[in-house]
């Protein structure tokens, strides 16, 4: 009998892009995150690898050498259990991506991509697209055991960051929403992984959204997914990530960019753990956990009524903050050994290296040094690493503006232990804050909130503000 799912718990894909070094790049973070990746630099080798390959996914630019994207896709999806596709493109346009989608792409994504965002869309076509042949085919899923990619464990050295994992050991046990906060680059995404890691649904799917990169006009099916007919382009029935996530975790990755429109559907899910596909009637279950982390302001946005108070009140549940790399200098050469270990265990940084990347004030947190070190070691003519050697992001700003959790710094050298505000200092100050900008008006400033009125007055009770009215 014809096996029509892979068994393999290895997912695969095709990587096409004719920029040598870009691809090279790729492919190794994508193999570093599990998958098994075949590599094509033109249209022509890519139809060939697909037909001998037959992986799960094709990620392509969308500009190739002998072709373009919207070209290959009649003849990628013309088989039978055809891949699913990802476009990526420098070029991006809604027409564009609503024009692939109708052809058939799983999915259009804008260069440049974080590789973490990538691997997570690959991640989740791969799990949505077994879930479409299974259905198709009516034949039961097989139980998918999610490969564990071993992962090097290090040690924080900083009392901010040993009295985070602290929190993080005293929550794996819950099941609650939790909400981080940081700067770009400080490492949100790979903390929610270690908390999705250390719960009790660790055996099931960890769905990675990058909200910020979701297309407005798709945004609602990629969430919950849509029936044949749906809209314009829907050919098929389509699951979304809240059904890929089931029975697991589910991270929304730069919260503060989720499309208003969507925020309340996103509200029910947490809330009443239901939702509804578009163009279906009939209400599914969605045991997930959710995640989320931003570097927004959140209660900023809130005041500004472009985010929803109901919906920051119920993933706030727990609140984590990671401290900018500035604030615990004394993490920044450990981490950075730590990542030439696992780059090229032989190769070591001399002192004026050391001195450097110490001197430095890494607006772009973990991120960049990360990157600083990768390329220390491709510049790096011997095994050691010299001054020479260390070339920082040039997009990268000294004087990168602080986001407004962030807790004040001690003057002098920059700190290892300062603690952030916590989540009722902030909502004092917002309540405060609306209340002078409403004259003591407590109604005016409720609706400003975004909070009923009798929730308004609890509040002022509780943190003791007194509401000064004027006129």
């Amino acid at each position: 009998m014809r096996q029509s799912i892979r068994m393999s718990t290895q997912h695969s894909l095709l990587l096409v892009e004719d920029d040598d070094e870009l691809r090279n790049a790729l492919a190794r973070t994508l193999r570093a995150s599990g998958f098994l990746v075949f590599e094509a630099g033109s249209g022509e080798e890519a139809l060939r690898l697909a037909h001998s390959a037959k992986p799960e996914v094709v990620v392509t630019d969308l500009r190739l050498p002998d072709t373009d994207a919207l070209a290959l896709l009649p003849p990628l999806l013309e088989p039978h259990e055809a891949p699913s596709v990802i476009i990526l493109t420098g070029h991006g346009t809604i027409d564009l991506a609503v024009r692939a989608v109708q052809l058939g792409a799983e999915n259009f994504l804008t260069k440049p991509v974080e590789a973490v965002t990538l691997a997570a869309c690959v991640r989740a076509a791969c799990v949505r697209r077994r879930l479409t042949l299974a259905q198709n085919e009516r034949t039961p899923l097989p139980q998918l055991v999610p490969q564990r990619i071993p992962r090097a464990t290090f040690s924080w050295r900083s009392e901010s960051m040993q009295e985070l994992e602290d929190r993080v050991a005293r929550i794996q046990g819950a099941d609650c929403p939790v909400l981080l906060l940081g700067e770009t680059g400080t490492g949100k995404s790979l903390l929610a992984r270690q908390i999705h890691d250390r719960s009790q649904r660790t055996a099931r799917e960890f769905v990675d959204i990058n909200c910020a990169g979701l297309q407005r006009d798709l945004v609602e099916s990629e969430l919950f997914g849509h029936e044949r007919g749906a809209f314009t382009g829907a050919h098929g029935s389509k699951p979304g990530l809240f059904e890929l996530a089931e029975g697991g975790t589910i991270f929304f990755d730069e919260l503060g960019d989720l499309d208003l429109s969507v925020q309340p559907k996103v509200l029910k899910v947490v809330e009443e753990k239901r939702f509804r596909r578009m163009g279906d009637v009939r209400e599914r279950s969605a045991n997930v956990r959710l995640l989320a982390a931003t570097h927004h302001d959140l209660l900023g946005e809130v005041t500004q009524k472009r985010f929803r108070a109901d919906l920051f009140y119920r993933v706030s549940t727990v609140t984590l903050f990671l401290p900018p790399l500035r604030q615990r200098t004394i993490d920044i050469i450990p981490f950075a050994q730590h990542l030439l270990g696992r780059l090229t265990p032989s190769a070591e940084l001399d002192d004026e290296a050391t001195a450097l990347l110490l001197s430095h004030p890494w607006p772009g947190n973990l991120r960049e040094l990360r990157n600083v070190i990768e390329r220390a070691v491709l510049l790096c003519s011997s095994g050691r690493i010299s001054a020479r050697d260390i070339v920082f992001d040039q997009s990268a700003s000294a004087t990168q503006a602080r986001p407004a959790y962030e807790p004040e710094e001690v003057s002098g050298a920059a700190s290892s232990h300062v603690r952030p505000k916590t989540l009722d200092q902030l909502e004092r100050e917002h309540i405060v804050r609306a209340l002078e900008t409403e004259s003591g008006h407590v109604e005016s400033a409720a609706r400003v909130l975004g909070i009923p009125r009798s929730t308004l007055y609890q509040k002022l009770k509780a943190y003791g503000i007194s509401r000064r009215r004027s006129g």
